[in-house]
């Protein structure tokens, strides 16, 4: 049993990491996440640099009876990584990543950011779902699902997750696998936070790179609709090779035209999942629909295509506020609402998606993992960008009104539980997105967290 002071602001004698108090200089710097709108004061962080930390960390906030959040990277727009008054678990230091080759297979750990593993693993020309932006972290966004470029011949981050170190709500360090607790990895796989802290991931890898084909030619929305129906029949035919997505945005900068600043524009931003010079040609015809703004498309080193949005979205620059919903289908009408409401934002850096599903991410059970049905064809998400605090209250009802007014074609009420709001929506929301893998998890959680410890996230209570 670890040697507890009577203070909540000392751990153990046994941590080896650093405990950050209120009084200490670095406090606001590390107590401070991605989202410039979060602003809470943990009363302690302890930045751990071993899963024994982690272990120590665990039992000191039970210890004292204080809340517990977990910080990966810092990067869920809802803020989860920090609260107020308890202890932050900030596994910032613990970054590593090893590679065997051989056996395709990587050891994360759980405060790495996918640049990180990426860099690790193209060394050797392979690569695992990640997500689109390289500094996200690997903790937030493979817990929830993990919807990135190679989902099309790949699947989600959680379909390639083969194991986990998790140190649960009674400090105690336990590993998940096929053949060991896997109950607790299929909750793992999609069923958030709610279990514990992974202190380290076990990822299969794919060949994939070192070059890719990035195709992503911008249209005005001025224009019209027609370029984006053609893209939905493209990849609906082609969703086994192609990840992609229509992103709304506004242009500006010296690679549109002077005459477009200013203008709302649209990306059909395709990732072939295959040999770069056969995606070049399978992709040369959205780049062929109309007068383009522009054109990014190109072959390109993967590591530079999953940096290439990290500009969209710079950590501490901006305050957000993100909602998404699943689409059965992607209809005409759908189309021009997402167009219209693109034409509509507040905030010239907001951004608005359409999102297409098929292939190995199709290709999954809906009991296989805890993430649940993968029947939807689409996503739909809003993601307001601003920063000015005046102006929060527009810009979230831009993407609540969006998304409210896309209800009509969701797939059963689910929705992406990475962006989820500043969850307001929780409850609800999340019992009707697991859809009926909820009572399992349910149950999962009742047996590794009986008392809710790990409660600041898309939360499973646990029975009574």
């Amino acid at each position: 049993m670890n040697d507890f002071r009577n203070t909540p602001e000392t751990l153990s004698l046994d941590f080896r990491g650093e405990m950050i108090g209120p009084e200490d200089a670095r406090f606001d710097g590390a107590r401070a996440v991605w989202n410039a709108m979060i602003d809470r004061r943990p009363a302690l962080i302890a930045q751990c640099r071993t899963a024994g930390d982690v272990q120590a960390a665990v039992k000191h906030a039970v210890a004292f009876d204080l809340p517990i959040a977990i910080r990966g990277g810092g990067h869920n727009v809802a803020g989860h990584a920090v609260c107020d008054s308890g202890v932050m678990i900030d596994l910032s230091l613990m970054r590593g990543v090893t590679v065997d080759a051989t056996a395709r297979v990587a050891k994360v750990q759980g405060g790495a950011l996918w640049r990180d593993v990426d860099a690790a693993t193209q060394v050797h020309g392979l690569a695992t779902p990640g997500g689109l932006i390289s500094d996200t972290g690997v903790a937030g966004l493979t817990l929830s699902g993990g919807i990135g470029w190679l989902r099309a011949q790949h699947g989600l981050s959680i379909d390639n997750l083969m194991s986990a170190d998790v140190v649960t709500a009674d400090g105690n360090l336990i590993h998940t696998s096929a053949d060991e607790n896997p109950e607790l990895l299929w909750a793992l796989q999609g069923g958030g936070g709610n279990f514990g802290v992974v202190v380290q991931f076990e990822f299969a890898l794919h060949p994939i790179g070192p070059e890719v084909m990035f195709a992503a030619p911008i249209y005005l929305v001025e224009d019209g609709p027609e370029p984006i129906r053609t893209w939905r029949d493209f990849v609906a035919k082609h969703g086994d090779r192609v990840g992609s997505l229509c992103e709304f945005s506004t242009a500006g900068g010296e690679d549109f035209p002077e005459e477009h600043w200013g203008k709302r524009v649209f990306t059909l931003a395709c990732v072939y999942n295959g040999d770069a010079a056969e995606g070049e040609t399978l992709l040369q015809p959205l780049r062929e629909l109309g007068e383009l703004s522009t054109d990014f498309s190109g072959r390109m080193n993967y590591c530079d295509v999953q940096q290439l949005f990290d500009t969209l979205m710079p950590a501490g620059d901006f305050r957000c506020y993100w909602k998404a919903r699943y689409l059965t289908e992607l209809t005409d009408e759908m189309i021009d609402l997402a167009m219209a409401n693109a034409l509509a934002a507040p905030s010239d850096n907001s951004l608005s998606s359409l999102w297409n599903f098929g292939g190995a991410t199709a290709g999954v059970a809906a009991d296989a993992t805890a993430f649940g049905d993968r029947s939807m064809g689409w996503m739909y998400s809003l993601d307001s960008v601003w920063s000015d605090p005046s102006d929060d209250e527009a810009n979230i009802a831009w993407s609540r009104e969006g998304w409210s007014n896309s209800e009509r074609f969701g797939h059963h009420g689910r929705a992406y539980l990475n962006f989820a709001g500043h969850g307001e929506d929780n409850a609800a929301l999340t019992r009707t997105s697991f859809g009926p893998n909820y009572e399992q998890l349910v149950k999962i959680k009742t047996k590794y967290d009986p008392k809710n410890r790990f409660r600041f996230n898309q939360n499973i209570a646990p029975e009574a």
